[in-house]
C-alpha cells in the first residue's frame, strides 16, 4: 500500500537526550533502548471515515517518538497497518450504499493527505489487512494446529477463536481485571455473547463467510480475518518479536493490543511482543467525548478545507500531554494560532538570545515522556525575549526554527 511523502528533518547541533516513555504494561516511565535501528509499530485506521482529531493526536504523538529517535541517530523502522476489511467498514458501506473497497481506498487516500499536511513522518511499511491475508491464514492455521485456537461450536458458522490463555501472558499489557476486560471487550468490537465460544473473552481469528460479506478462499475455509491477528502478523513479519514500541490510542489497550500481543506470543513462544506499550489519550470537543455516535467529530480534512494552518493544529494538540484525555475547542485553536504567529515573527527577526539553552530545554522536555506543554513553554520563553528585543545572536533565529522543525515537526 502506498504511503505518503516524507518531510525533510533538519539536523540539530548539540547533545540529544535518550527518550524515556511511559509503558502501559508496567505503569512506569522508562527508557526506550533501541539499537542502531529503532523499531515501532503503530496501529492504523479502519478507513470508513475521515481522519478526526483523535486520530491526529495519536499519530502526532508517535511522530514525536520517531523524531526523538532520529535526533539520537537511530535509523527508524516504522510500520503501520490499515484495517481495510472489518465490520465498521462494511457496515458504513451498507449504510451509504457504497462499495466497501472504494470506500476503503477513498478514506485511506484522504488519511494520507491529512498526514502529509500535518507533516507526520511516514512509515517504512504501510500494509493493509487484505494484502496480508495469506500470512494471516498461515498464522491462524498454526494456532489451530497447535491447539491454541478452536472452531466455535456452530455447524453453520464454525468461526475460529483464540484461547485467551494460550500465550501464558494474557493481561500483561493492560493489567485489567476480568470485569474490566469484559466491559471493554463488549464495547470495542468483541463478541462476548457469541454462542459456541468456550469463554466470552476469546477473540475472533477467522470469520467464516456470510452472505453479502467479502471472503477469501483459504485452507481455513472461505472467510476473512479477525481484527487483532492482523496486527500480530504484520508486526511479526516486518519487525519480529521484541520490537521497541507498540503504539496507538488508549482505546486500543484492550482488547486490541492485549490480543495482538497474545496472538504473537502464542505463535512464537516468546515474550514480550513489544518492549514498550505506549498509548495516547482521547480528544474531546467542548467538554464532551468525541465519537462517531455523538456526531461531534472534528475532521482534519474539514479544517484543511477551512484553511486552518496545520502547524497550528500541531501546536494545539501539543498544548496538552499526549497521554491525557483532553478537550479541543475554538479557544484551543485560537491560542495555537496566536502562538504560531508569535513563533514565526520571532524566527523571522535578525537576531535573538542564544539558542543553546532553549534547544537543550526542548530536548529535555521531549525526552521526558514527550512533555510537549513544557517544550512549548521553553520555546515561548525564547520567543518572548526575542520579540522584546533581547539578544544579539544572529544565528539564533535559524537555529530555533530548525530545532522546532526537527523535534516538534512544526514548520515556521
Amino acid at each position: 500500500m502506498q504511503t505518503w511523502p516524507s518531510p525533510s528533518v533538519p539536523r540539530v547541533p548539540g547533545t540529544p537526550r535518550p527518550l524515556r516513555l511511559h509503558d502501559t504494561s508496567t505503569g512506569e516511565i522508562r527508557p526506550t533502548t533501541p539499537g542502531a535501528t529503532a523499531n515501532m509499530y503503530v496501529c492504523g485506521i479502519t478507513p470508513y471515515d475521515a481522519t478526526h482529531l483523535g486520530h491526529a493526536a495519536t499519530y502526532l504523538a508517535f511522530d514525536l517518538v520517531y523524531r526523538q529517535w532520529l535526533d539520537n541517530d537511530h535509523d527508524v523502522h516504522y510500520v503501520q497497518n490499515v484495517t481495510d476489511v472489518d465490520d465498521p467498514l462494511l457496515e458504513r458501506a451498507v449504510r451509504d450504499q457504497d462499495d466497501w473497497v472504494v470506500l476503503a481506498m477513498r478514506e485511506t487516500a484522504l488519511f494520507r493527505e491529512d498526514m502529509a499536511a500535518l507533516r507526520v513522518l511516514p512509515p517504512r511499511e504501510y500494509l493493509g489487512a487484505v494484502e496480508s491475508i495469506p500470512e494471516i491464514v498461515e498464522a491462524v492455521a498454526k494456532l489451530l494446529a497447535d491447539g491454541l485456537a478452536y472452531r466455535a461450536d456452530d455447524p453453520e458458522h464454525p468461526d475460529i477463536y483464540f484461547d485467551r490463555l494460550a500465550s501464558g501472558h494474557f493481561g500483561s499489557v493492560s493489567n485489567y481485571d476480568e470485569p474490566t476486560m469484559g466491559r471493554y471487550f463488549a464495547e470495542r468490537g468483541g463478541d462476548p455473547d457469541r454462542p459456541g465460544k468456550r469463554h466470552p473473552l476469546d477473540a475472533l481469528l477467522w470469520r467464516t463467510a456470510r452472505p453479502g460479506e467479502p471472503s477469501w478462499e483459504s485452507e481455513l475455509g472461505p472467510g476473512r480475518p479477525g481484527w487483532h491477528v492482523e496486527c500480530s502478523v504484520i508486526a511479526l513479519n516486518q519487525l519480529g518479536m521484541g520490537f521497541d514500541v507498540q503504539g496507538g490510542g488508549s482505546d486500543l489497550i484492550f482488547p486490541h493490543h492485549e490480543f495482538s500481543a497474545a496472538h504473537a506470543e502464542a505463535l512464537t513462544g516468546q515474550h514480550p511482543f513489544a518492549r514498550h506499550y505506549a498509548h495516547a489519550g482521547m480528544i474531546g470537543l467542548d467538554g464532551e467525548k468525541m465519537s462517531k455516535s455523538r456526531g461531534n467529530l472534528v475532521f482534519v480534512s474539514r479544517l484543511r478545507a477551512d484553511k486552518v494552518d496545520m502547524m497550528a493544529l500541531r501546536l494545539g494538540l501539543f498544548s496538552g500531554h499526549y497521554r491525557e484525555d483532553r478537550a479541543w475547542s475554538a479557544e484551543v485553536l485560537a491560542d495555537a494560532q496566536t502562538r504560531l504567529g508569535r513563533w514565526r515573527d520571532a524566527v523571522g527577526r535578525d537576531s535573538g538570545p542564544d539558542a543553546d539553552d532553549t534547544i537543550a530545554r526542548l530536548r529535555d522536555h521531549l525526552a521526558n515522556d514527550l512533555d510537549t506543554p513544557q517544550a512549548l513553554r521553553a520555546v515561548d520563553a525564547w520567543v518572548n525575549a526575542t520579540l522584546a528585543g533581547d539578544g544579539s545572536d544572529l544565528s539564533a533565529p535559524l537555529r530555533v526554527r530548525e530545532a522546532v522543525d526537527a523535534l516538534l515537526g512544526v514548520e515556521l
